[in-house]
This record gives structure tokens, sequence and C-alpha cells, in this order.
């Protein structure tokens, strides 16, 4: 073993005072060299989207320690700016995992002896609400504790911008220089909690900013008359998944008018053990199996389910046979901007200068529905403080209105007052649409078949190839570095008509001819095939993966289900070659 890893073992050993679950993990790693080297053999990676990990002893893992070097490199930051700025302070939440208090509190303390005011839920709440938070309360930042859909062992620690969406790139990586300048973990000050709270400088927060966020949620339904004639009486089942969904979304919904809904009595409790679900992600099949139970029981027309920090939302819908369908995050983004495109045109409010913003990963299916409705489409990168940046843009120039934002991965955002996915809004709207196929005796189904018909039928795939370890980032650097290299020219009999090189910001057609991106420099490879096909690849910016992303569209469902199988056998063989070389 690396005397630097051994040497890192000993030092974090011999601390005073560490935490049981610290000490405890310590003593498991003491004879497993394997897992000392992958605890102590680096530091835990932060970007754009701030740091995610395992829960556990060392510098690779999520503990007090990282999170307090992780407030301190934002404390530092924010000590570089006038005192005016700086006294916004910052706004604080968390979500029911292991630890997610206890790492809200310290962010609070490092700040707090920095003298840089909090203002910290006073328990678990949603992402979405964070953000609002930010622009409510004027803070200069915010904290989100949560490793949103993981499994139970991660936590995480996401730093948000003025504008209530994620840090700015530049800003992100100034902070990230000061996190890595304090590299003595165990140096880092904080200031009593009590004695923060007595100078006011530490605050908590609750219903006060609940009610706030709660009133500018009521102005997301479109058809409020709809909700009072069927959605009232619409049965329909929603599952917080064990998460900060189950605070808010049941609020929303009793105000909003929906009063027919059950909830999964199992998931609504906030455990961190997600014993329902090992995965609880909205986008897998096994986090609706209880909701599907509960769905037959009582009939539910839909089922909706948002992850522990909610801002992801997945639903299923109930087939003539009485089984339920999962959407895909497309679909339900689909299904979404339809309606509110139609909802706004059939009321007259559909403005001349209307934008979506999806990000380049996400369907097409959308941009065709848009342009259907006069209505233009921006492709922003992957992550959602891309559509944020976006709808500051268009705030700030005035040149668009924001009509609807989204990515592939069940996000978002329908209302502006948060900028980043919201499943809060997102289920309001969702069960509102599904009253509206209730009213014409159809489902949420019929209703993305109708869009199918109308504009090609959509199918899409996603893999994610894990490199775990620490020469995952190499190994995940020398696939694109191979993909760059050697550059695919067809794919399953196919022509590759262009490709988009997002890190080099060129996008180059079959002759050779390059054009210039206007996005950001990204780490993303993108394939447009001759048959409408399309295929993304790019380094995950959360977790050691690789993920390709695949989109077909044919005629019929039949034909799209048989080229998407065709494609992803395909793609299995790419990635299988990639993996080798």
């Amino acid at each position: 073993m690396n005397d630097n890893i051994e040497h890192a073992y000993q030092e974090w050993s011999k601390q005073p005072n560490l935490p049981e679950n610290i000490v405890l993990d310590l003593k498991q790693l003491k004879n497993d060299p394997d897992k000392q080297e992958d605890a102590f053999g680096t530091f835990l990676s932060f970007g754009t989207a701030g740091m995610r990990g395992i829960m556990g002893a060392g510098t690779n893992r999520m503990n007090i320690y990282t999170v307090r070097q992780a407030a301190e490199g934002l404390a530092s930051f924010m000590d570089t700016l006038d005192e005016a700025t700086r006294k916004r302070g910052v706004a604080i939440s968390f979500d029911s995992r292991y630890h997610s208090k206890e790492f809200a509190h310290e962010s609070a303390k490092v700040l707090g002896y920095h003298d840089i005011p909090t203002f910290v839920f006073d328990d678990i709440r949603p992402t979405p609400e964070l953000s609002f938070a930010v622009r409510h309360l004027h803070t200069y930042a915010g904290i989100m504790i949560t490793a949103s859909h993981n499994p139970k062992q991660y936590n995480g620690f996401k730093i948000y911008g003025e504008d209530g969406g994620q840090m700015p790139p530049k800003e992100s990586d100034l902070i990230t220089s000061y996190i890595r300048k304090n590299s003595d973990l165990f140096a880092i000050h904080v200031k009593p909690e009590q004695a923060l709270r007595e100078a006011k400088i530490m605050n908590l927060i609750g219903e006060d900013v609940d009610i706030d966020y709660l009133d500018n949620v009521k102005t997301v339904n479109i058809d409020h008359n709809l909700i009072n004639t069927v959605g009232k009486d619409m049965k329909f089942v929603y599952s917080p998944l064990h998460g900060t969904g189950k605070v808010i979304a049941r609020r929303a919904l009793e105000e909003a008018g929906f009063s027919n809904y059950v909830v999964v009595p199992e998931q609504t409790i906030a455990d961190p053990e997600f014993p329902t679900t090992p995965f609880p992600n909205p986008e897998f099949p096994q986090a609706f199996d209880l909701a599907r139970k509960l769905g037959k029981k009582v009939s539910a027309d839909v089922l909706i389910a948002s992850d522990p920090d909610a801002d992801r939302l997945g639903a299923a819908v109930r087939q003539p046979d009485g089984s339920y369908q999962l959407l895909s995050g497309n679909q339900i983004a689909s299904v979404l901007l339809n309606y509110i495109l139609s909802a706004k045109k059939k009321a007259g409010s559909l403005p001349d200068n209307g934008t979506i913003v999806k990000s380049i990963v996400s369907t097409d299916l959308a941009v065709k529905i848009a342009a259907d409705y006069g209505v233009a489409t921006n492709n922003v990168l992957t992550g959602f403080k891309f559509i944020a940046e976006a709808i500051h843009h268009y705030e700030t120039k005035h040149d668009h209105t924001f009509l609807f934002g989204f990515e592939e991965s069940f996000g978002y955002l329908i209302k502006p007052f948060v900028r980043d996915k919201d499943a809060i809004q997102t289920v309001l709207l969702l069960a509102e649409v599904a009253a509206y196929y209730k009213s014409q005796g159809k489902t949420l189904y019929d209703g993305v078949q109708e869009m199918f018909k109308k504009y090609g039928y959509y199918a899409e795939k996603t893999i994610a190839k894990e490199f775990d370890g620490l020469d995952g980032k190499d190994k995940m650097a020398h696939i694109m570095s191979e993909l760059r290299d050697n550059p695919l020219t067809e794919f399953n009999g196919h022509k590759v008509i262009s490709h988009a090189d997002y890190a080099s910001s060129t996008l180059t057609d079959r002759d050779g001819q390059q054009k210039p991106i206007d996005l950001p420099k990204s780490n993303v490879l993108k394939y447009w095939l001759d048959d409408e096909t399309w295929l993304a690849v790019r380094p995950s910016g959360t977790e050691p993966k690789v993920k390709f992303y695949l989109e077909v569209v044919d005629k019929n469902q039949e034909a799209v289900d048989a080229k998407l199988a065709s494609d992803v056998d395909a793609l299995d063989k790419v990635i299988e070659q990639l993996v080798k070389n």
C-alpha cells in the first residue's frame, strides 16, 4: 500500500474527538488496504454540481471534515466579496439521509466562524425550495445537503448561486480553488452553534418560507375549473420515496384542489435506510412496486413518485388491462409541454417570443411539439444550471419568454420562481394533465400515443457504464479520447451525417466542414445519423460513470421498438470495444 495512504489513515486514526461513525469506519478499514486506498487515495471531486460520495472516514468520503472543507471554500470565497454582499449570507437545506442535518449545521458553523449569516431550514425540505429560498431571502448563496436519488450509502453537498441556480462555473471554479487550499481538514475552524444562534448569525427558517413557496406553486396550474370538476375526484397515488416530498407536495396538492389522491404510507416515512427500495429513483420501475399494489387496490389512474430531495419526478399510468406503464422522462416532459402550449393557445396567452429550454441529450420530440406551436427551442448543456442561466438571460434581455425547461433524467421546471428541477411544481401540473385526459375518457398514456401519431414515434435508452476505483477517472478519460481519435462514421448500418465535440465547440458535417457551437465547453460528444437517430456520450458530473444516450424515431410503435432494440445491441458492442481498448 502507498505510504501516503497509510500515513493519511494513521493521521485520521489518532485524531481526538472523532464522531462515533468515523471511529467505527476506521476500525473496519484497518485491515483492508484496498478500501483504505479508495477512502484516502484522493479527495472527493468538487465540480460545478458540488460533490457527492459514499459516507465514511477519509478524504474521498462524505463526512463532517470534507463538508467543513467545502463550506470553508465557500466562506473563503465570500470573504473576497464586498461586505454588503457577504452579509446577505447563505440559505441551507437538507434531505432525509443519514448525517444530512449534521452536515447542514456543520456548514453553518464554518460559515458562522467567518461571521457569514446563515438561514437553515428547521427540518428536511426539497431542493427546489432551497432554490426558492435563495431568491426569496436574497441570500448570496445556498447549500443543499443531498445525494438526490443515489442509494442510502451516499450523501452530497451542492452550492447554489444568488439566482437560485447551481453556482455558475466561474464562481464554482474559484470556490474549488479555495477548497483545495484547505488541505488540513482538521484545522478548519467552527463556531459553536449556540453562540451563533444567540448572535443571530445562524437563523432557523421553515414555515415562513413554506407559505411563500406554496403561494408561488399555486400559479403552476392552468385550468382551475378542470381541477374543480374532474381533478378533485380523480384517484391517483403519490410517493415521496422516503424523502422531502412528504413535507410540501401533499400540502401543494390539497391547496390546489386535488383531494382524492392517496399516498404510499410506507414510503411517506422519512427513512434514511430507504427500506422499501434500494434505489430511491423514480426512473426505476422497482421504485413503483408499492405504488402499483396500492394503485390496483384503489383503481388509481396515475402513480407519481418524487425522489428523496424532490427535484425529480417519475410517473406510471394505468393501462386497459389494469397494469401500470412507466413513462420515460422524455415522455413526461413531452406530454407536459404539449398540454402547456395547447392550454395557453386555447386561453390566448401563448406569447409570440415563447421558448423552451432542454438539454442536448433530451428528446427531439419536444422540438417538434414546440415548433408546431411557433415556440423556439434552446438546447443547452446537461445540468439544470444551464437552464437557469438561459432563464436569467431572458429576464435580463427580454428577448424570449420562458415556457418550460427539462432534462431527460426526470427533471422539469414549469415556473421560474425556482431555478432548478422542481418535482413539487411538476406533481401539480401532471395531475392536471391527467385530469384533462380523464375528462376525455383517456389516460396520460393515451396522450403520449396521440403525440407519437402526430409527430413520430420516439424511443430512447441511456446506458451508464460504471468505472469505480482510483483509476476510474483515467478509464473514463481514455474512452472519450478513443472516440475523439477515432470518430464514429457509421452506426448499425447508418451513416453519421454530423457530429459535435462540445469540448472543442465544433460541429463537423460528413464532408469535414466545421462550424462553431455557441455553448460553453463540455466533455460531450454527439452524433446524428441519416435516419434521425442520434447518439451522445458524456462522463457523469457526479458519479463515476460514462453515459451513452440513444434516441430513435420511426413510423409506429412496433417499428421504433425494433429499431431501438437493434441499436442498443449495436451500442453495447461499441461500448465493449471501447472498454477493451
